[in-house]
């Protein structure tokens, strides 16, 4: 058995890892998004089937170049689905604006869907010589842990890949709970840092919220359209500013479909009390009538790298602030934002004139339930993998002193296993 890397190894984005036995599985094929443009794994595999964990586009952004001269089957859960063809032919659409050629089409996009395999949480499939159970990963609407068991081995081993988790509760998800296995290939996005109490963090944002709004300012929330988006969406209604909020971008249909998942989403009624109270952006003048008074925005992209949240920058009031709560990658106008208070727009770097401040309220696992969750999974062997190098290697070498066969692989590197 091996395990090659095509992405997602020493970085964070591009997720993509090959599991090679007597089949292959292709875990991801995501992309990276970066300042210039989208980067892509470095190799398009020969795949028997794909696992997919969950829609986000650095997870599934590559998905459809497989679906050229091949037919894979994608395994994963039915919101994971409607999400990713969301986000999927949404990138075409910005390839198109901007000009660029896509690295695959329409017909690519469908392809997969026709092959795809839904799950719901708890179910088994069986594919060839392996077994694939999927569970809630407590990250975003439909996000799962995969469990492979390979039915051929006479140790019958147990596989798990975490993809994107979190186990502690979020607004809308419970928490991912541990999964046995032999070998975890988890994710180290946090693996040297700890979250701040998630009530702790929610307090401070609502109370600036609203020193913003009483100062007559907008309060601009750049999100991920699936996940952060519906959080945000919920917490507002939970701190009484609902009836000030608006949702623009492609947030609007990511809230439809997670509230058609009521079996993907703690607390659904929350969520579905909020939506008719928020108001939905979806002209330019309801933009306007966005900036006119006091309000809450929320609006792609959550690292400002296009969408609707460019335009609401350049016109925004000296009293209004910029609130980032997701992961900003290195080099995305997000991370410029928070370091240089410069984002680029249209090509040109620009200062930005308002003030803006990062909260954490992330979906990953932080450094405590990272390495809780590997002693709760009980493995002997563990892949860091989806961390920048300094997080994947710390975490490595941090679980070989506990006594953990563990690795940090890089992009393009091999492990074998007997």
């Amino acid at each position: 058995m091996l395990f090659k890397f095509f992405g997602g190894a020493q970085e964070v984005g591009r997720s993509s890892i090959l599991l090679k036995d007597s089949s292959s599985l292709l875990l991801d094929f995501g992309i990276k998004l970066s300042a210039e443009k989208p980067e892509y794994p470095v190799d398009i595999p020969e795949v028997d089937a794909v696992v997919l964990s969950h829609a986000h586009i650095d997870h599934s952004g590559a998905i459809p170049t497989l679906y050229n001269d091949t037919f894979p089957p994608t395994f994963g859960t039915v919101p994971t689905l409607e999400l990713s063809e969301l986000l999927l032919e949404d990138s075409l659409e910005v390839a198109r604006k901007e000009h660029t050629q896509p690295h695959f089409h329409k017909r690519q996009i469908k392809t997969m869907s026709n092959r795809y395999v839904p799950l719901a949480y708890g179910a088994t499939a069986s594919f060839r010589n392996f077994d694939l159970t999927l569970s809630d990963a407590g990250h975003i609407c439909g996000s799962a842990i995969t469990l492979i068991e390979r039915k051929a081995a006479k140790d019958n081993a147990r596989i798990a890949y975490t993809g994107d988790f979190k186990s502690e509760p979020q607004y809308l998800h419970k928490g991912a709970k541990p999964v046995k296995a032999d070998l975890l290939v988890t994710e180290s996005t946090y693996a040297m840092r700890e979250h701040p109490p998630r009530e702790d963090t929610i307090k401070s944002l609502v109370e600036r919220v609203k020193e913003v709004i009483d100062n007559g300012g907008n309060v601009v929330l750049p999100s991920f359209a699936v996940g952060r988006a519906q959080e945000l969406l919920v917490l507002m209604y939970r701190n009484g500013l609902i009836d000030l909020t608006f949702v623009d971008g492609m947030a609007r249909t990511a809230t439809k479909i997670a509230l058609k998942h009521r079996d993907a989403i703690d607390n659904w009624e929350w969520l579905s009390s909020a939506v008719p109270r928020a108001t939905f952006v979806e002209a330019q003048s309801d933009r306007a009538e966005a900036l006119r008074s006091p309000s809450v925005i929320i609006t792609t992209a959550g690292m400002l790298n296009g969408g609707p949240v460019v335009d609401y920058i350049t016109r925004l009031n000296h009293n209004s602030e910029i609130l980032l709560t997701g992961y900003q990658v290195e080099g995305t106008n997000g991370r410029n934002l928070l370091e240089r208070g410069t984002v680029r727009i249209d090509g040109n770097e620009r200062k930005v004139h308002v003030k803006s401040a990062y909260y954490d309220l992330s979906a990953h696992a932080g450094k405590s339930e990272l390495y809780d969750y590997v002693k709760a999974c009980e493995p002997t062997t563990v892949i860091c993998v989806h961390g920048d190098h300094e997080a994947s290697t710390s975490m490595a070498e941090s679980l070989k002193l506990e006594g953990y066969e563990a690795y940090a692989p890089k992009i393009g590197e091999t492990l074998k296993f007997e």
